[in-house]
């Protein structure tokens, strides 16, 4: 794979992490097993008029694809890539009650219109004016990571491109609680931040958006180098421990040679023996950390930790909040990534320091 650096990035979360200056020095406690993101002013970003129309998601999505592009110091972008697991849940919410409601009489199509998976994308351009290539991927929990590997892709084919890549979930009334009923949420609210002491099946669910200016050459606002990313549609969790040592094989390094992996463990008894395993074994002598217990899970919950390891190379410290043992990394050089959801769409991900 070509080169490729992320030249700006930027997240909102359930956690106030939209304040560049700041890396999680403030940490807010949620008591519940749904909550939603920590909000940013978003009348700094978005005219009042046109964010009256906007659900949650493209409100969040156009925010942090504003920071991101200042943050890039780029002003067009050449492609706006975006993923996203369950789109504009809000909007489709919306328009499915009026159908009922109504009768299915006298329906306006702006609801069904804004409902899709591709709505922030297009608001993105549409704020910006850009007409390039505007793709979105639904892949689960694997969506933001699809969009990383198809914006390597086209870099490889044409560096001299700069491309916007987001990922965007929100929470949403009515949907978000089916996940509940199937187990995909716990049934009890819980202190989120115990969360990876959990001993029940499920998660807690939240929102959130990341975005990122990715360029095939460094620059002044370079924050870290994506070095490869790599998807497994399934695997047992000891495939996935030798996909990952196939996976650093492949860039002529061993796990000796990772400062830090960070982890997407989700408190979900069930599934949590996939990270365990590594936990104990491939990555027992490595710096761990992990995330979702301060920002909720979520199919692009990953992105978030493409936000942590731009920090950590920016901060050159880790909150101990992160932390899940003992061993403490004399530098943080190189940063792996490894998430997975109901033993389905793992990703991998290494970032290095540029």
């Amino acid at each position: 794979m070509g080169e490729c650096y992320i030249n700006g990035i930027a997240n909102i979360s359930a956690q106030p992490t939209t304040n560049a200056d700041e890396f999680l020095e403030e940490i807010i406690s949620h008591n519940t097993s749904i909550f939603k993101a920590h909000d940013p002013n978003y009348k700094e970003f978005i005219k009042p008029a046109a964010m009256r129309r906007m659900s949650k998601s493209v409100k969040m999505g156009v925010t942090a694809a504003s920071i991101a592009l200042n943050n890039s110091g780029v002003e067009m972008p050449d492609a706006i890539i975006t993923g996203t697991g369950m789109g504009c849940k809000q909007d489709s919410e919306k328009f499915l009650e009026k159908i009922l409601y109504d009768d299915e009489q006298f329906l306006t199509p702006t609801l069904f219109i804004q409902s899709t998976h591709n709505t922030v994308g297009g608001q993105v351009a549409l704020g910006l004016g850009c007409k390039a290539y505007n793709l979105t991927y639904v892949q689960g929990a694997a969506s933001f990571e699809s969009s990383l590997i198809d914006a390597q892709l086209m870099l490889l084919e044409e560096p001299e491109k700069n491309i916007l890549v987001g990922g965007i979930d929100e929470v949403a009334k009515n949907s978000t609680l089916l996940h509940k009923l199937d187990g995909q949420i716990k049934e009890d609210d819980i202190d989120v931040i115990n969360l990876l002491d959990s001993k029940t099946g499920g998660t807690v669910h939240s929102e959130g958006a990341t975005f990122m200016m990715l360029g095939s050459k460094k620059t002044d606002t370079s924050c870290a180098k994506i070095v490869d990313i790599e998807t497994i549609s399934k695997a047992s969790s000891e495939e996935a421990e030798k996909h990952i040592e196939t996976f650093l094989g492949r860039q002529g390094i061993s796990i000796k040679d990772v400062d830090a992996v960070i982890l997407g463990n989700n408190g979900d008894v069930d599934y949590d023996h996939y990270y365990r395993n590594l936990q104990t074994s491939l990555f027992s002598e490595t710096e761990q950390l992990c995330y979702k217990h301060l920002i909720g899970d979520y199919p692009v919950a990953s992105s978030f930790g493409f936000w942590l390891g731009c920090k950590i190379f920016e901060k050159n410290t880790v909150p101990a909040i992160l932390k899940v043992n003992s061993t403490t990394a004399k530098k943080y050089d190189t940063v792996l990534l490894y998430n997975q959801y109901l033993g389905k769409n793992h990703s991998i991900a290494l970032l290095q320091r540029c």
